[in-house]
């Protein structure tokens, strides 16, 4: 008797550890682990994962079979399932949560199987499944038990492949090809028969011998020289017959040159060579790479890659942004060709969905992509990096609240591989461990093409604002102009997107506000509407005051779309474009804006934060930074931090070929330690002076932190709950533990949700695991309707 260790698929205290079902007779031998199943769960019928199997059970009732499989072959792989229970308990989040955060978007959704018999044997010998054919589509919708379990056993005795086609959100792409209806000896005969100035029929004889298994794209023929006609001809003469097959979605919008390794400087090649010793050697190596802004980091990254894959191993590769996928994938995809594989959310759920299936079968050797990438079922990974590691996207926001950098330290432990963290502006967290010698620091000091950083200007906004209307100080105007004249490009980031920020009647200063959230409306000319980046409301501008019936309403403050109209107005001539969470909604709208100026098609680029870091274009010799000191607003301890890295970052941009770079920096706060240190693009001397204020303020890195938040539709109850945690909190903690709090959130309601907080300050805690899933897991996390989330090390406090 086999019992199978089953997970299922509810959020709840009770359920996040597995439930014991005996394996049916017809699935033994043939179930594995981290194959979904369906079993019967009190009156219901739920989805679980197996984890484990065991011979006995502690339950003392009747245990129940599992009803029937999902997936003919495991969709978690064991590295997975470890890194599963190590979130739920780093993150106190439920097993099961963990376990679909690594799946892809199509997997969440119905889809079809599809069996191939491996050859005319395995299809012979199972008549009753193939009917004479190659292929079986099992639909969604089959409740064949039978079926599904001698399919399970035929996939694990290697004699079917599985693959799965989406139904309903993704439709499967189709394609005409042409199949041979002969073997390979009558097709012989048939070409033995044909003229030799029939070339195009010859070949497309020659092309079925062959391989006459192989089901050929009609395009592809029609490529090669195989003419309609030729192919019309071989159909009438019953040599072939035409089939619809189903095609791969492929997310890559162009082709790419195939590109050679380039000479690596000294510190790259003292990189380079540490990195591929501890591939080598299997070793679990950290490192920081520390490299200025267009210092060949990502030619360190290529070539450590080529490594591990010479090595027989496999690479995964994570970028922050969506918008620097396009030129990082373009570069890897020169080098590895069609073993990379991509992943990030601007895909569609069957381009994920088909990429996650290459990557699972082995097909692709090395992965891009974003933060959820990190969950790639990769094997035998050679080499984990993670390139701006400092970036904040890395940390998931819902639930589970990982940290992108744990998650790979944990795959680089189990592989036993190096983890490479690369950044121009390490976070201080990494910088410290690197400073301890947790981390092995290697450094890129210098620019590879021996130009010099950018030269940094800063203008004083306070006197400088005064002189021109425009958000673009006389300064920054002179010098945009000046690169124009030259054919030059230029960035400028203004990181705000709309129009403008609020609208306020000048009669009775009303200002409209979403009626879910306390934050004011943005003015978004283009729709003519009021935004809340919160919660979704839109409504129309209004025309007079709501509340006095006043004419006087304006706009205040500055968003991208102003910006936008601004630049047009003061260089005509010029060809703009904007990229910011507006323009980028369409899919390959990012690819299209960054080609577009890149191949010098616009002047000037301009936008929010996702234009900041990462980005190569060589013409780019102006950055100009409009509001400084955005970041610089919040109270939150990581402001100054954001404020250097942003600043590095877009300074960065600038001269990164063989033309010098200008950057200028407008601010309200010139004698800032985080503006003067941006401008001298100094990171030791503001990691230095960052450290002295989080250390006397008992912040990370020298503290832990964790931020506990309640909600609910009712200020007075979360309020009061809140309290009753805190107090709780202080009683079973040490005193050598910091409690603060509860306070309400910055914004305290969204989406009609209000919002208080504590906060934990700690360096070692003994009790604070136990503590904290108490209250995540026992208390079901709902008290009195209050919900509790729990962030470990979160990336903000307010």
């Amino acid at each position: 008797m086999q019992i199978a260790q089953v997970i299922v698929d509810v959020s709840a205290r009770q359920t996040n550890t597995p439930f014991s079902y005996l394996v049916p007779d017809n699935l033994e031998n043939s179930l594995d682990i981290g194959m979904r199943v369906k079993v019967p769960f009190g009156p219901r019928k739920l989805t679980g994962f197996v984890v484990g199997f065991a011979d006995q059970s502690s339950f003392n009732g009747r245990l129940k079979p599992i009803e029937s499989v999902i997936d003919l072959y495991p969709v978690i792989n064991p590295e997975m399932l470890k890194i599963a229970s190590f979130l739920s308990k780093k993150t106190f989040s439920y097993y099961i949560s963990c376990l679909q955060t690594m799946l892809p978007g199509g997997m969440k959704t119905k889809f079809d199987k599809v069996i191939t018999a491996k050859d005319d044997q395995v299809a012979a010998e199972y008549p009753e499944i193939f009917n004479g054919n190659h292929e079986l589509v099992v639909s969604h919708a089959s409740n064949d038990r039978d079926q599904l379990a001698k399919l399970t056993k035929l996939r694990a005795a290697g004699k079917v492949n599985v693959d799965y086609r989406l139904v309903k959100k993704a439709n499967p792409v189709q394609a005409v090809a042409i199949k041979s209806k002969l073997d390979g000896s009558q097709l012989n005969e048939c070409l033995a028969t044909v003229k030799q100035n029939a070339k195009a029929q010859r070949k497309l004889l020659e092309t079925l011998i062959a391989d006459p298994n192989a089901e050929l794209l009609q395009s592809e023929l029609v490529k090669q020289g195989v003419s309609s006609s030729a192919i019309k001809h071989g159909i009438d003469a019953g040599w072939v017959e035409k089939v619809m097959v189903t095609q791969r979605r492929n997310p890559f919008f162009k082709p790419v040159e195939p590109s050679k390794p380039l000479n690596l400087n000294s510190d790259q090649a003292k990189a380079v060579s540490k990195i591929t010793e501890a591939i080598d050697h299997d070793e679990n190596t950290r490192f920081l790479l520390e490299g200025v802004t267009g210092s060949g980091k990502t030619e360190v990254y290529l070539q450590s890659m080529a490594h591990a894959l010479a090595m027989g191993k496999t690479a995964l590769m994570l970028v922050p942004e969506i918008t620097l996928t396009p030129q990082i994938v373009g570069r890897i995809r020169s080098r590895f060709g069609d073993q990379v594989a991509m992943l990030h959310s601007a895909m569609s759920t069957g381009e994920r969905f088909d990429e996650w299936q290459r990557i699972n079968r082995g097909e692709a050797k090395v992965v891009v992509g974003v933060r959820s990438a990190i969950f790639a079922p990769l094997t035998n990974v050679g080499l984990i990096i993670m390139d701006e590691e400092h970036d904040s996207s890395y940390k998931q926001g819902d639930n589970p609240r990982y940290q992108t950098r744990d998650v790979a330290k944990f795959r680089s432990d189990y592989n036993h591989c190096p983890v490479v963290f690369g950044s121009a502006t390490p976070a201080l967290e990494s910088r410290a461990r690197a400073q301890k010698g947790v981390y092995q620091l290697l450094k890129l000091p210098t620019r590879i093409n021996k130009q010099a950083l950018p030269h940094v200007d800063i203008v004083d906004m306070t006197d400088a604002g005064k002189q021109t209307p425009s958000m673009l100080s006389l300064e920054l105007q002179k010098a945009v102009e000046e690169r124009l004249t030259k054919h030059e490009q230029v960035i400028l980031l203004l990181n705000r997107r709309g129009y403008a920020s609020f609208l306020m009647c000048r009669d009775c200063g009303y200002v409209p506000k979403c009626p879910n959230c306390d934050i004011s409306l943005t003015v978004h000319k283009s729709s003519h509407s009021l935004r809340c980046h919160y919660c979704g409301h839109e409504e129309p501008i209004p025309i007079k005051c709501p509340n006095c019936g006043g004419k006087r309403i304006r706009h205040f403050g500055y968003g991208s779309e102003q910006l936008e109209e601004q630049v047009n107005e003061l260089f005509p001539e010029a060809k703009t474009l904007r990229m910011d969470v507006d323009t980028t909604r369409k899919k390959g709208s990012h690819e299209r804006i960054i080609d577009e100026f890149g191949a010098h098609k616009a002047d000037i680029l301009l936008g929010t934060q996702m234009i900041a870091k990462g980005l190569d274009f060589p013409d780019v010799t102006l950055v100009g930074v409009l509001n400084a000191d955005s970041a610089l607003d919040f109270p939150d301890f990581r402001s100054s931090e954001r404020t250097f890295e942003l600043l590095t970052q877009v300074a960065g941009r600038a001269g990164r070929a063989e033309k010098s770079g200008q950057v200028i920096i407008q601010t309200f706060n010139p004698d800032h330690y985080a503006i003067k240190l941006a401008k001298e693009q100094d990171y030791e001397k503001f990691y230095e002076t960052e450290m002295r204020v989080r250390q006397l303020a008992k912040y990370p890195p020298y503290y832990y932190t964790v931020k506990i938040t309640g909600s609910g539709p009712q200020e007075r109850k979360v309020a009061a709950e809140m309290y009753g945690i805190a107090t709780e909190l202080k009683q079973q903690l040490s005193n050598k533990s910091i409690v603060l709090g509860p306070t309400p959130k910055m914004i305290t309601r969204i989406n009609n949700q209000y919002y208080y907080q504590i906060i934990i300050k700690y360096r070692f805690e003994d009790n604070l695991q136990s503590t904290l899933e108490q209250l995540a897991f026992d208390r079901t996390n709902n008290r009195n309707g209050i919900q509790i989330a729990i962030d470990n090390d979160p990336l903000d406090l307010m």
